[in-house]
């Protein structure tokens, strides 16, 4: 029931779920990328005191724009901001930042970043050259936390790339939001306040880079209101005109649970500077590899895992045989070579298939989004154009969901700083298994196999390739010397 001293987005929370003394929040898993953009825009538009916002990528085109010029609104209302981005994708983006800011109740804070900044990317790679090494340990969380009362949290980035916008050719993820509504909000809110206030958030202000480029709030105003005259951002803001919280609310399957079936956990901030490489240090320390690895223990039926960046290391690779050989059904979707953004990322995935495949475990590969299958752009080790997964989830037993930042791979166990939550239901396990379900579907994703003493990749059950299907030369080369190169722990 709402009071009247609510934010409307307080009494819209609280007309749509019965409190019951702090015990029920709602939940939803949108797949959607409309439904993603419109639940922040629209959280944004319907906040009365804060929003927290962090974010290992904030870019700065049409989507970027779109959700900054909602933000910039709320603060001209009243609205007390919070933005916190990764340092190193903040990089050559000091204008923008030191005019948000500028603005009196909007202050930026940047995690982790380098002393060298005045330098940008140049200063950040001698830095790393130079004995930073804690620069390569990044924070990869993603939350958006709008009255204390609304938090959207996932695996995606707030870009074109994320939100099915971009002409063909260009990068188009899919991905998974989780909104949460309610008293468990601020389990994110409690994250975000961990992050906020440890030693690595600096004030934007403090960078040299930054600080010296005060005053251009008036003219980031310009540039955020001519975003809404772009064709590419009709697709977004139609949603808008709609009452998108109502919608949730009353007819898009928002889940009443109670407060303990909802966890979202967090690495710790620290993590960014020393690491955490011992399981027991992880456990210890609120490691949320630790959290992911004990869940996936428990599975007695199956095990349904989704990660476009799949490493598993020795670790993984022995937890999953474990499942397969006590009888669980264990899938794994990942992207393919023709498909992934970062090739040095498959070489390392690829070592592992015969291992995992021998154990039982059923692997299915993303093809590229395009029907040529030729991803477009130049390939490198450090990524490629044309990805189409980015979906961090996985689904246990039909009872228990998990959405988050956190891929299956060395880089997030043990350098990047990560979260997710875990959900006891089973129709938001229901819907991630759906999720992977429509990820593995033949017309989707090659199945890799076994057969006749080497690996294949079938392709619809009508034929089996013999090598990395519609990937070119050179990233089959640039997979096989990454797979060769001690270097998975980076990965």
């Amino acid at each position: 029931m709402s009071t009247p001293n609510q934010t409307l987005l307080q009494r819209s929370i609280a007309d749509a779920v019965p409190h019951a003394a702090g015990r029920v929040s709602g939940v939803a898993l949108m797949r959607d990328a409309g439904d993603a953009f419109a639940v922040r825009a629209a959280s944004a538009r319907a906040a009365g005191r804060s929003l927290d916002l962090q974010y290992y990528m904030w870019r700065g085109d049409v989507t970027g724009q779109l959700l900054a010029q909602e933000v910039l609104e709320a603060a001209d209302r009243g609205v007390t901001v919070r933005l916190l981005l990764d340092d190193v994708y903040a990089l050559g983006r000091e204008r923008t930042l030191a005019a948000l800011d500028a603005h009196p109740l909007i202050e930026v804070r940047l995690f982790n970043g380098t002393r060298w900044r005045r330098f940008g990317r140049l200063g950040f790679l001698l830095e790393l050259a130079f004995g930073g090494r804690h620069l390569n340990r990044r924070m990869h969380n993603k939350s958006w936390i709008a009255d204390d009362c609304l938090a959207v949290v996932g695996g995606r980035n707030l870009g074109d790339a994320y939100f099915g916008l971009g002409a063909r050719g260009a990068v188009q993820f899919r991905d998974l939001d989780l909104l949460i509504a309610g008293p468990a909000a601020q389990q994110a809110t409690h994250v975000f306040n961990r992050y906020w206030a440890s030693p690595l958030a600096r004030p934007a202000r403090l960078a040299a880079a930054t600080a010296e480029r005060q005053g251009g709030l008036p003219a980031l105003r310009m540039v955020l209101a001519c975003a809404e005259d772009r064709p590419a951002a009709d697709a977004l803001l139609a949603r808008l005109g709609e009452p998108v919280l109502d919608e949730l609310a009353q007819g898009s399957g928002l889940r009443l649970l109670p407060h303990h079936a909802i966890q979202v956990v967090a690495d710790p901030p620290a993590k960014a500077k020393r690491g955490l490489r011992a399981r027991k240090r992880a456990r210890a320390a609120g490691g949320i590899a630790a959290e992911i690895a004990d869940a996936l223990r428990q599975a007695r039926q199956e095990a349904l895992l989704i990660s476009p960046y799949f490493v598993p290391g020795q670790a993984g690779l022995k937890l999953l045989c474990d499942l397969c050989a006590r009888g669980v059904r264990v899938s794994v979707v990942t992207n393919s070579l023709a498909a992934t953004d970062v090739v040095a990322v498959h070489g390392g995935y690829a070592k592992y298939r015969q291992a995992l495949l021998a154990a039982g475990v059923t692997l299915f590969e993303l093809k590229p989004r395009w029907p040529d299958g030729e991803t477009k752009g130049k390939t490198s080790l450090l990524g490629s154009r044309g990805a189409a997964l980015h979906t961090k989830a996985f689904a246990v037993d039909g009872a228990l969901g998990f959405v988050g930042s956190f891929n299956l791979d060395p880089r997030s166990a043990a350098l990047n700083t990560e979260m997710g939550t875990f959900v006891c239901d089973a129709v938001i396990a229901g819907e991630v298994a759906a999720e992977h379900a429509r990820l593995a579907d033949p017309a989707v994703s090659w199945q890799v196999v076994w057969e006749d003493g080497r690996i294949g990749w079938r392709d619809g059950g009508v034929a089996t390739l013999r090598q990395e299907p519609m990937a070119g030369a050179w990233r089959r080369v640039l997979a096989g010397l990454v797979r060769r190169l001690p270097v998975e722990e980076q990965l």
